[in-house]
């Protein structure tokens, strides 16, 4: 298995772009495949060894701008999913371990920020992210607001705060503290209704 990332998602090459719709499909019957360009979504994949999609998600980006009139350069992951005939193996734990690497080392990134059944957040966890209590995503837009403390949604929002050198002592802890116990106005529009 090898990890492999896009930027942009719309440049996946024809035959990858149509197997990561396939699963998207599989995984969320119904929906449009893709994402809002406007949220410069990346690509990662894990490929097996004859070069198919085993496992799949989307890394979003925005910025976010809190009520304290901070912000801040979110990116989040969205439409994680594996292969049927190869779950259970631990490609979607590598894969997301990947992109919260990829997270990490990104200098354009202040935090990443996304929402999960509440069943998902061990999976998560075991990544590096962890729960923010309190905290809802609010998207949809703001006519239509779509929030993850909706009735009958019920999602657990998770993060992750990178700390790099030359971010100064303590950011990556005001980050999360800026960013735990509120609701975050993400507003993608009606596409990406979470994120």
């Amino acid at each position: 298995m090898r990890t492999e990332t896009y930027a942009p998602y719309e440049v996946l090459p024809p035959g990858l772009a149509a197997q990561v719709a396939a699963l998207e499909a599989q995984a969320w019957p119904g929906s449009s495949p893709g994402h809002d360009p406007a949220l410069a979504p990346r690509a990662v994949l894990l490929l097996d060894a004859d070069g198919r999609v085993a496992a799949c998600l989307a890394l979003l980006h925005k910025p976010v701008r809190l009520a304290d009139g901070h912000t801040y350069r979110a990116a989040g992951l969205s439409g994680v999913v594996t292969r049927a005939d190869v779950r259970g193996r631990g490609h979607g734990s590598r894969l997301v371990a990947a992109a919260r690497a990829l997270l990490d080392a990104d200098p354009a990134v202040d935090l990443a920020l996304f929402s999960c059944d509440p069943e998902l957040v061990p999976f998560y966890e075991a990544a590096g992210f962890e729960v923010l209590p309190g905290t809802v995503l609010v998207g949809g837009t703001p006519a239509e607001p779509l929030a993850t403390d909706a009735p009958g949604l019920g999602k657990t929002v998770l993060g992750a705060f990178p700390a790099r050198a030359g971010d100064g002592e303590g950011r990556a802890d005001r980050v999360r503290a800026a960013f735990t116990g509120i609701r975050v106005p993400l507003y993608p529009g009606t596409i990406d209704r979470l994120w």
